[in-house]
């Protein structure tokens, strides 16, 4: 058997613990983040790369603009489907390795395309559509990690994973508008774009967008083959993890999940465009990085947090505020012919970035902890059931749940930019859009209290 497969994998026995478990679990963690960083720049470049578009001469309606920004959440949502039970099935190591090279394909095929205005729009909403990959290396990225850490640490170490892989969005929205104005790959990467802007004709290389990220993307796919393990133990095939269908808070918590980390990529994905529709007079490229960073920080914090006092407390709280933050937004927003106020709407939409992130942590300390409950209790007055057995398969099940959340959690990707689109088209403004998303946090707060939060609730977590 191969040394980068784990036989034995003990993490709740504090002696394995100590000695050795805590290093290789940390080793596998910190390989993860970069390439859950890369992940989630290339699933959300066309965020940034769509606001230049039209500068370099793609003649795109707003609608199709809107599209190019939704369809890679659409595609990364669906993928993540299949993620969530892939790394029991091929291996954590291996998998991460080979999903981080698949994204390869959009950012190369990205770096072509944007130099051509002639290139036709399928082929646009094709790489779009593969910037999916990216978002489908998060369902099967927080399904590895789960496995390697105890209980006790499981917050910390998803909110960290996930919260500075979250990081690649805010990073490629910094750096994006950065390696555009220069030239860093030479002849090699291809001729620069003119475009004429008050009167200055300014020069672009668009395709460095993708190019950028090659050669990060090749160092660690090889990190992940040669330093990550795969666990023995956390071998499941697709119909032993598919009980997770059966459980009804496998889909509570996905509704959960849609309200957190759903908003967190959403408004990712549609605040730059946002911006620019709301106040023409404000560059987006300068400013939207800031909200994702914000939401990718909140994340380990929140993580750490819930450790403390607890998952669906925390829940509880963030989507009270997030109705109150999405309400300060809209006061702040262009309406009946004032002008808005950007300085507010800004601060309104970092507040709301922070807590998404908060939530999108809170809520995956709540799986881990209902599934070994619920496991617990299944196993009770059942002594041919061992304490090793409760635990194997409640991680396995946690670890899916865990993916598939975040699958369903994804579709937020492209229902938020797509809600901005319909409002506007049918109202002339995304205030519509807006209001909807107040009462469905309404309901994810309602939910959160019965099944979780409250005294005596179902599965206090």
């Amino acid at each position: 058997m191969s040394s980068k497969v784990l036989q034995q994998w003990e993490p709740e026995n504090p002696q394995f613990w100590q000695k050795s478990g805590h290093a290789i679990a940390n080793r596998n963690l910190w390989i993860s983040i970069p390439c859950l960083f890369l992940a989630f720049a290339v699933w959300m470049v066309w965020s940034m790369v769509v606001v230049k578009l039209p500068d370099v001469g793609f003649n795109y309606t707003k609608n199709q603009l809107f599209w190019l920004t939704a369809l890679p959440a659409l595609s990364g949502a669906t993928l993540r489907i299949f993620y969530s039970f892939l790394v029991p099935v091929f291996g954590g190591r291996r998998w991460t390795a080979l999903s981080t090279a698949s994204l390869l394909f959009p950012a190369v095929g990205i770096g072509y395309a944007v130099q051509d205005p002639n290139t036709p729009y399928p082929t646009m909403m094709l790489l779009a559509l593969l910037c999916g990959l990216g978002g489908g290396n998060f369902s099967s990225s927080m399904s590895n990690i789960n496995f390697f850490f105890p209980k006790a640490e499981k917050g910390y170490a998803l909110g960290m994973n996930a919260g500075l892989g979250n990081l690649g969005v805010s990073a490629m929205q910094f750096i994006v508008p950065i390696v555009m104005t220069m030239g860093i790959f030479g002849a090699l990467g291809g001729d620069p774009q003119s475009f004429v802007k008050e009167g200055v004709t300014k020069d672009i290389w668009l395709q460095n967008a993708g190019f950028v990220w090659v050669p990060f993307i090749t160092l660690s796919a090889i990190a992940a083959w040669f330093g990550m393990n795969d666990i023995a133990s956390a071998k499941a095939s697709f119909s032993e993890q598919s009980v997770i269908f059966k459980r009804k808070h496998n889909w509570l918590m996905c509704w959960l999940y849609l309200g957190t980390f759903g908003s967190f990529i959403g408004f990712s994905a549609g605040f730059p465009l946002l911006i620019k529709g709301q106040f023409p007079d404000v560059d987006p490229t300068k400013l939207a990085f800031l909200g994702p960073l914000v939401g990718a920080i909140a994340r380990p914090i929140g993580g750490w947090v819930a450790d403390k006092l607890g998952g669906a407390r925390v829940t509880f709280w963030v989507f009270a505020l997030m109705m109150v933050a999405v309400g300060a937004v809209i006061n702040f927003m262009p309406q009946d012919g004032s002008a808005g106020n950007f300085t507010g709407f800004f601060i309104a939409f970092l507040c709301l970035f922070a807590l998404t992130g908060v939530g999108n942590a809170s809520t995956f300390r709540m799986i881990p902890v209902i599934f070994l409950t619920q496991h617990e209790r299944m196993a009770q007055g059942n002594k041919q059931i061992s304490r090793e057995q409760v635990l194997q398969q409640a991680n396995k099940e946690a670890a899916a749940v865990l993916g598939f959340s975040g699958a369903i959690g994804a579709y937020g990707g492209f229902f938020v930019p797509k809600s901005y689109g319909t409002a506007i088209a049918l109202t002339g403004s995304p205030l519509a859009a807006l209001y909807t998303f107040i009462v469905f946090y309404a309901v994810c707060l309602v939910v959160t209290w019965w099944f979780y939060s409250r005294k005596d609730a179902e599965m206090p977590c």
